[in-house]
């Protein structure tokens, strides 16, 4: 696990309404720090994708905040654009464009010289390992091979922190894989991650921390051997049924 020390993301009290008295999510609390590869669990509609766009600064929080490297996202908004990325679920490429194009596209909206987005680009292409494919259109990439080249997107600015929304949805197991060992990597050279996914067995392969979430509540949080050892549960899908029945038999 991630040496523990300032927080990268600190989220505090943070919640959304959409109108009154219906929440997205509700009172939300936890930290981030360098290194750390953080998740949100919890089954659709629970509310974490609303959390993590709320911190993403596309979305302005109803009550409490988050910082981002120091910054509030509901004061300084640009100031936390500029020290995260954010790759949405439903996140696609231009596929007109060729692999190594695309990258250079973004790079160019993101770098602050030429120098700069030639580095990045070179940063992203050893990140998603497309190799002579990346001189492809993407419109002839795999879902897999598409997934890995957003990734690289978002990773190649070098951010404090990475969002990531269902990051190896609908992905094969090996594709699946190769991202989370990407993640993980990463995670170890100091980039902190939050992640969000209803894949409970996946993540508990991947995260450092868990929180568990539903009806816009965060219920739990802890590691994932610390959650599995205090609800006696061989796995983090057992965790999630006992917390969640628990807290609908006191009338949630």
């Amino acid at each position: 696990m991630a040496e523990q020390n300032t927080p990268v993301l600190e989220v505090e009290h943070l919640s959304k309404q959409y109108k009154k008295g219906v929440y997205a999510s509700k009172d939300v609390n936890f930290t981030v720090s360098k290194g750390e590869i953080f998740a949100l669990l919890g089954p659709n509609g629970a509310g974490k994708t609303t959390t993590i766009r709320t911190i993403a600064t596309l979305l302005k929080p109803t009550e409490g905040d988050a910082r981002v490297a120091g910054f509030s996202v509901r004061n300084q908004p640009a100031e936390v654009r500029k020290n995260l990325t954010y790759l949405p679920d439903e996140a696609g490429a231009y596929k007109n464009m060729k692999g190594r194009q695309y990258l250079q596209f973004m790079a160019e909206m993101y770098a602050e010289s030429r120098d700069q987005a030639a580095e990045f680009v070179k940063t992203a292409e050893e990140i998603c390992k497309l190799g002579d494919r990346l001189d492809d259109k993407i419109e002839s990439y795999s879902r897999g091979m598409t997934r890995k080249l957003l990734l690289a997107r978002t990773i190649m600015p070098k951010p404090k922190i990475a969002i990531l929304d269902e990051p190896t949805s609908g992905l094969d197991i090996i594709n699946a894989l190769e991202i989370r060992r990407m993640i993980r990597e990463l995670a170890k050279n100091g980039m902190s991650f939050l992640l969000s996914s209803h894949n409970m067995l996946e993540i508990e392969y991947v995260s450092d921390r868990v929180g568990i979430i539903a009806k816009g509540h965060l219920l739990e949080l802890g590691t994932p051997d610390e959650l599995k050892s205090k609800y006696s549960a061989s796995n983090l899908e057992e965790v999630f049924e006992t917390v969640v029945n628990e807290r609908e038999s006191k009338g949630w």
